[in-house]
């Protein structure tokens, strides 16, 4: 058994979002292999295609040592397709038959139609009848949208029937994909010479409102939350409404440690509490936030412990 999976639970690593340096992403990826207790790891390019042929070079030595050391290995497509490269590029990864994929978009979805695939969380999956649909459609692991508070999520859990579920408990949240890159445009720079000015902000750039306070963060063309979501308490009820796996996003901070400290509490063996001094210790580029599961604004951090919702009988709609 892989030792990453001790327990009932799947710990999984999201791919990296933002414009690292190819090297910098290759050791990162090395050292996952080596020492993260996560299960399964998700490759490729998920924001802009212009970044994809860095990483290349790298891939197959990354895959290799990956699945050396026992991880499951997903290749992600791209989030939005605005151009012919894009399609190109979502075209070449749906194509192949010896990986698992994870369609970020409803493009790649319908290429991967009739096989065993991944729906990422930019695919807004919101209620059963969707869920239903792309389970139709072959997909046998759905990451749940962000921003679903509790009650929503134990709604799908129900109706799963067997899919995989998959939320999103640490990391930047991404909230939204544009054609437009923000980061060029605060430089000055048009998208097609946009000169890679992402890679200077390794976990996203902030963004204040007018009266200088923290709002948002941008990566590129992607729409961050500024907060790194943080759901270590709630680990325990998620488990009990059946969702199995936890979603962690690559930071430039020491991700082994982080999901060491998730691997822990999920097979009980560190308290939650203790499990958020230990995070707040090595994040150092934003506050955590748990609103949406709580059925507040995003950014909120909810203290106090949610009770496990009743499901007994509704929907998703009638959870908002």
């Amino acid at each position: 058994m892989n030792h990453a999976e001790t327990g009932m639970s799947r710990l999984t690593l999201g791919p990296v979002l933002f414009n690292w340096p190819a090297e910098t992403t290759r050791d990162f990826y090395f050292r996952i292999a080596d020492e993260a207790p996560v299960g399964i790891v998700y490759l490729g390019e998920v924001v802009c295609s212009k970044r994809s042929a860095f990483f290349e070079p790298y891939l197959p030595e990354v895959v290799d040592r990956l699945e050396r050391a026992g991880k499951e290995v997903v290749y992600s497509t791209l989030a939005l397709i605005t151009s012919e490269r894009d399609m190109a590029e979502v075209r070449a990864v749906t194509a192949r038959t010896d990986v698992r994929v994870e369609a970020n978009d409803v493009a790649g979805a319908a290429m991967l139609a009739g096989r065993p695939h991944a729906i990422g969380p930019f695919v807004n999956i919101y209620n059963e009848s969707t869920l239903a649909y792309f389970v139709g459609k072959g997909a046998t692991r759905v990451v749940l949208p962000a921003e679903l508070p509790a009650r929503s999520l134990a709604v799908l859990a129900k109706a799963a029937e067997g899919t995989d579920l998959e939320v999103q408990v640490f990391g930047r949240l991404p909230l939204a994909i544009s054609a437009r890159c923000h980061h060029a445009r605060s430089r000055n720079l048009r998208k097609v010479s946009c000169q890679y000015v992402c890679a200077d902000d390794p976990d996203g750039m902030d963004v204040e409102t007018l009266d200088y306070e923290p709002f948002l963060a941008v990566n590129g063309t992607q729409t961050m939350s500024h907060a790194s979501v943080n759901l270590v308490h709630e680990l325990d009820a998620l488990q009990e409404m059946g969702i199995g796996g936890f979603r962690l996003w690559p930071h430039s901070i020491d991700m082994c440690a982080v999901a060491r400290v998730f691997r822990d509490v999920l097979d009980g063996r560190q308290e939650s509490q203790a499990a958020e001094a230990r995070l707040a210790e090595l994040v150092d580029f934003a506050p955590f936030s748990n609103g949406f599961y709580h059925g507040r604004e995003g950014a909120a951090w909810v203290t106090a412990p949610a009770p496990s919702p009743d499901v007994s009988s509704g929907s998703v709609l009638e959870s908002f």
